[in-house]
Formats: structure tokens, sequence, C-alpha cells
């Protein structure tokens, strides 16, 4: 059977919209289907509502661990970006690759389905694994009920690598995420009368600088950590909506706010504080005016932050395939601190630069797909030549 090029796989993977906020199915059963030519299995395990799925597959002896070359089938909207190429179909311009999820992260994806081939053919001594998720963009939600599976497993995998692009350098850190949606619910009336009512803005306003004091002392020197770019945990409040007309105090507001947790620091703290901020500053002195009135806390979505230390045999191992121990880390946010979380340690390392991603006219280099190439075939080198267990 004839090998399949990245490029050409990447060209199909682009052709799939996987955006989010629609289904991923399409491009799940083009990769089992794939991955069935050279008869490898594949598991599926899907949402609630049976429109999204995650993959796992596996290449070598089931009787040991083994490595899991992960990355998340979906990707961001394209809608109101400026793209001067089409964003579901491949194009090559001067060694790079446009389109939406090039780097972000179908390029990894297309170079290790290119790779089956040459894993099928090897004596693996210890199995390598797939897993292609859904929904990683809005939280990284899909992958949870495929890890809760394989976190039980009797031969769990010894590592993970995730391959977001980090222009193929070894990283081994990133920070956490806590996404938070903060409702106030106030008293409406004319705004000639606005004391006797509850304006909710203005009590969302107080909730906001109170996230913004957490910010400052998140942002002392002695909670820094050299590693990351902030060197510290940040808090940002990134939307908000309410009030209906100038001259009606507003009876609702609600505004969304996350934290960008270093590893080893809670951001449920941030949480925890500014609710009990409103509990017993703004709380009693709106219910003063309108019993029926009161802020709550809603989350979004979160994802554990990473930390893998440098001296593991997982740090060891990136560095083999990666050509490099300058270990370093990323400010976006991946699936590995969920793999880390049942007992997989994950490392990070993909072709493409977050540069690029989520962004119109985004690409990866044809450079950066045959360095990745290249990584997968060490990988192979590897798990062959090396002692099961």
């Amino acid at each position: 059977m004839s090998e399949v090029s990245s490029r050409a796989l990447l060209e199909t993977l682009i052709g799939f919209p996987t955006v989010s906020r629609d289904s991923n199915l399409a491009l799940i059963e083009f990769i089992r289907d794939y991955l069935a030519r050279y008869d490898v299995p594949s598991e599926l395990f899907y949402n609630d509502e049976r429109t999204k799925a995650n993959l796992f597959a596996t290449i070598g002896p089931r009787d040991r661990g083994g490595v899991v070359l992960s990355g998340h089938t979906d990707v961001v909207p394209v809608d109101g970006q400026p793209w001067t190429v089409e964003p579901f179909r491949l194009v090559e311009q001067e060694g790079r690759l446009y389109g939406r999820g090039t780097a972000d992260m179908k390029g990894f994806i297309a170079c290790v389905l290119a790779a089956v081939p040459d894993f099928v053919s090897r004596d693996l001594q210890m199995p390598v694994h797939l897993a292609f998720s859904y929904d990683e963009e809005i939280g990284c939600l899909g992958v949870r009920p495929m890890l809760a599976e394989i976190g039980k497993r009797e031969h769990k995998p010894v590592l993970c690598l995730i391959g977001e692009p980090t222009e193929l350098k070894p990283v081994l850190g990133h920070k956490g995420k806590l996404a938070m949606r903060c409702c106030v619910k106030g008293a409406p009336c004319h705004s000639a009368y606005a004391p006797y009512g509850v304006n909710a803005i203005q009590y969302a306003a107080r909730l906001i600088n109170r996230l913004e004091e957490i910010g400052e002392r998140l942002s002392d020197p002695r909670h820094h950590d050299d590693r990351f770019d902030p060197p510290f945990s940040t808090v940002q409040t990134g939307t908000i909506k309410g009030g209906r007309a100038l001259n009606i105090v507003p009876a609702e507001c609600e505004f969304d706010f996350e934290v960008r947790a270093l590893p080893g620091f809670d951001a449920s703290e941030v949480a925890d504080e500014l609710q009990r901020f409103a509990e017993s500053d703004l709380v009693p002195k709106m219910q003063a005016v309108k019993p029926d009135t009161g802020i709550r806390l809603l989350p979004l979505s979160a994802y554990p932050g990473l930390a893998t230390p440098p001296d593991s045999e997982a740090a060891s191992l990136l560095s083999l395939l990666s050509g490099s121990d300058a270990f370093g880390t990323v400010a976006f946010g991946t699936e590995g601190g969920l793999f880390n979380e049942v007992g997989i340690p994950t490392v990070v390392c993909g072709p493409g630069s977050m540069d690029q991603g989520h962004k119109p006219d985004e690409f990866v280099s044809i450079e950066q797909l045959d360095g990745c190439d290249a990584m997968l075939r060490r990988l192979a080198d590897h798990l062959e030549t090396m002692s099961g267990s």
C-alpha cells in the first residue's frame, strides 16, 4: 500500500471545517478509515449528543504502556477575519501551507498519520498510541471522557507527546486556566430615581476592580516563576454586557473573567476571594435596597497547568526526539495537564508557531512539517530498540 505524505494528509484535514461549534465526525471517520487501511483499529469516544468524538488507536504490543501522540481536531472560527486565501482549502505559497488549523494543530496530526505506515512496519517493543480529541479550543472539554477510560487501563501509557505548535522546540510546561462568569442581578427603576434601584453595572464594576487588585498582588515578584512569560499568574476580564437604556437603572450585568495560573497556584483561590468579597461587602448593600438581588459565579471551563520535571524520563525522551535539551514553556494552554492528572507524564512539541494560530492566513511551513516527520521517525527508531516494560 502506497504511503501518503504529511502535506497531502494536511490538505485533506484542512478540508474538514471542524470549528468547535460544529461536528468533527467527518474528520474522525476519515482518520478511522485511514487507520483501518493499515489494519489499525480505532476506539471512538462520543459526546452525549453523538455529534463529536475522540479517537484512540494503538500500534504495537498491547501488553505494555507506550507513548501517546495527542492532538485536537477542532479549530477556532474564521468569522470576521480578513483572510486572503480560502481558510478551509490548503494553499501553498513560498514554502508555507495556509489554512485554518495548519499550525494549530492539524499539521501535527497530518505528520502522525503519515508516520502510521512506518510505525506499522516496525517491530515496536513499546506501542505508540494515537489520541485525537474534540473541543480543546473551548476549554479542553472533549478529551476528558477518553482520558477517564485510558486512565483506568492496566497498561496505561507511560508518556504523552502533545503536538501543539512550538516550532519543534521542547516544552515541559504551561499555565493552567480557570474561566468564570459573574452574574449580577440588580433592580431596575427610572434613572431619575437611581438610589431606589440597584445598579447591576456599578456592582459589576466593583467586582472587576477587585479582580484587578488580585491580579496586581499575583504579579508581585515574590510570586514569579521565570520559566514563564509573563512570569506570574494573571487575571483578566474579557467580556461584559448589561443595561438596556441610559435612563433605566440596569437590572442585569454579567462579565466573564479568566485566571491563567502558574503550576502550583490554585486558580480557584481567585474565584473564592471574589465570592467572599461579593457576599461580605456587596450583596448586603444590594439586598438592603431590594431583597431579591444578588451575585452568582458560574464556572465556564478549567484545565490544569503542566510542569514536567526536566530530569524526568519524559524530558529525556523529548530531548532525544527534538534534538535539544533547551526546555521551555509556552504561554498557551494544552490538554497536557489533564493527561498528567491521570498519571501520564506529558511534554509538548510540534510543528508551526502559535504566532500564526487563531489568526487570518494561518500557516505552517513545509520545513516544519519535514522536521516533525523526522522527529516521528526518531520515535519509531526508539520504540523499536527499547526494551518493553
